[in-house]
């Protein structure tokens, strides 16, 4: 890998990081290196959701830019007396992308266990099984232990995370990144490039960047930052559908890597509010910024939470075009992400109360 510049690092330092739903300390400490310099203040909420202020005007709007830290990964749900792992899913898995990956069990002192996800070979299977996805419930994880005490010498136990195993990479395309756990320490990535912007930037608001953990799980740490933060304004950042390869029709998905950060007009848990929404699209043609639209019905973001919080917060998803989540290894465009943190920057610049009064009822 040629040397990695500074954006770079910080990518590969936040997608390297291991954190299921529930396990968030590793990709929360990594995010909070990171936005630290650029904050006025670092707080949480009890379930560990990290919340970093910037102070532009005392008396503005809040304004909440997240994304979450947590990955789709699995938990070790027992040990058989052969030493092999049966296992839960954590987040999303479609069966198919699982079979003969290898995965990271994290131990409870923290170390690493290296493992592979196995099933019945197909060599013995009926040409009718052969046809079908394995089903998650046949598969396992082999360790290479050769009993359950062997397995349990090693520091592995119920309850264990395991991610999964892959390493940062710029494509031979250097635009083009490939990583685990897109789906969203590109949104935490985000949520610091925004503060990190703002840095010498007078803003009429208040800015929280955060950090939400357990969204993969039902979209629950958003429920407790909002409550937290109290923002009169949410924005949820996170990956979305990259509809630019093979088999993927334009009714499905229009959107197209490097074609600009999405405008989500609505998913499975919200409709993106209207007012926001023009606001955003409006700041994005003042600055020549390149944006798409997207709809994503099978699918949410912690905007899903954050808007009907408290008495209901304006909310917006902006997405990220990516290949392959939900697997080992998405793609992402790294102007898409530029574009993204330069979107929002313009978008806070020019929020103040009143801005807030008038887009509400728009």
């Amino acid at each position: 890998m040629s040397k990695l510049d500074d954006t770079l690092m910080m990518l590969k330092d936040l997608t390297d990081a291991k954190g299921i739903a529930g396990n968030e300390r590793e990709p929360r400490q990594v995010m909070e290196k990171y936005i630290s310099p650029y904050a006025d203040k670092i707080e949480y909420d009890n379930l560990g959701s990290l919340i970093a202020e910037k102070v532009g005007d005392a008396n503005g709007p809040k304004i909440m830019v997240a994304g979450h830290l947590d990955e789709v990964g699995f938990m070790i749900s027992k040990i058989d007396d052969r030493g092999f792992l049966s296992f839960q899913t954590v987040g999303g898995w479609w069966s198919q992308v699982m079979l003969a990956q290898r995965v990271s069990i994290v131990t409870r002192k923290g170390e690493t266990i290296t493992g592979v996800i196995g099933s019945k070979p197909p060599h013995i299977l009926t040409p009718e099984a052969r046809k079908k996805a394995a089903d998650v419930k046949d598969m396992f994880i082999d360790i290479g232990a050769s009993s359950k005490e062997e397995a349990m010498e090693w520091g592995v136990l119920p309850g264990d995370m395991v991610v999964p195993y892959f390493e940062f990479s710029v494509m031979n395309n250097e635009k083009l990144l490939l990583a685990k756990a897109w789906d969203n320490r590109i949104g935490c990535a985000i949520a610091i490039d925004v503060l990190k912007g703002l840095k010498d930037e007078l803003h009429p608001n208040i800015v929280y960047g955060v950090g939400n953990v357990q969204e993969e799980v039902g979209l629950r740490g958003a429920k407790t930052s909002t409550v937290k933060v109290k923002p009169d304004i949410g924005f949820a950042v996170d990956v979305g559908i990259a509809g630019d390869t093979p088999g993927i029709t334009a009714k499905e998905s229009t959107s197209k890597m490097g074609a600009g950060p999405q405008i989500v007009l609505y998913d499975a848990s919200m409709v993106s509010h209207k007012g926001l929404r023009n606001f955003v699209v409006d700041t994005a043609e003042e600055n020549s910024i390149p944006y798409q639209f997207e709809t994503i019905p099978g699918g949410g973001t912690d905007a899903g939470s954050m808007h009907i919080s408290l008495n209901g917060v304006p909310s917006l998803s902006i997405g990220i075009a990516t290949r392959y989540i939900h697997s080992h290894a998405g793609i992402l465009h790294r102007d898409d992400y530029e574009n993204t943190v330069k979107l929002i920057i313009e978008v806070i610049k020019k929020i103040d109360s009143e801005t807030v009064n008038k887009l509400i009822f728009d």
